[in-house]
């Protein structure tokens, strides 16, 4: 399997074995949380096309505070505490956030659209001529979990 994506840190590496089926810029209130930064460059890959080499180096979290029981978990390194990838607990996706999670930013292609856009919050909306949604792009599909 080629690899075509890597992430990670010193202790666990990520990888990523096809392109993104998703890709786009974050602008939800759990990723403002978790990153500190106001929209985030974010990739889903179908759950089986990332593997991680040290699984037993994860310490889970939930990925947001206000519904810890739901299907995403953020995995850091129990060693240094870098944040590796978000997992499905319903095994459907993998999620990179890769200029947080050990990636070459630059490799990764450009979002393609804007998620989770709330009028609401207070700042402009996007001008970049790439579409604004307030949820997911709408031609996307959730895969099959596991």
């Amino acid at each position: 399997m080629t690899t075509h994506y890597a992430g990670g840190c010193p202790h666990v590496h990520v990888t990523a074995t096809a392109e993104p089926i998703d890709n786009h810029e974050c602008h939800c209130n759990v990723c403002k949380s978790v990153t500190k930064q106001q929209h985030t460059h974010v990739a889903f890959f179908n759950h089986g096309d990332v593997q991680v080499d040290h699984p037993e180096k994860i310490n889970r979290v939930p990925f947001n505070a206000q519904n810890p029981d739901g299907p995403l978990e953020i995995c850091v390194c129990a060693e240094c505490g870098a944040a590796l990838m978000l997992d499905d607990k319903q095994k459907r996706i993998r999620v990179a956030v890769p200029n947080i999670m050990g990636y070459d930013d630059a490799r990764f292609p450009k979002a393609t659209y804007h998620a989770f856009w709330d009028e609401t919050k207070g700042y402009p909306s996007p001008q970049d001529g790439r579409p604004v949604y307030s949820g997911l792009q709408p031609s996307f599909v959730w895969p099959k979990g596991a």
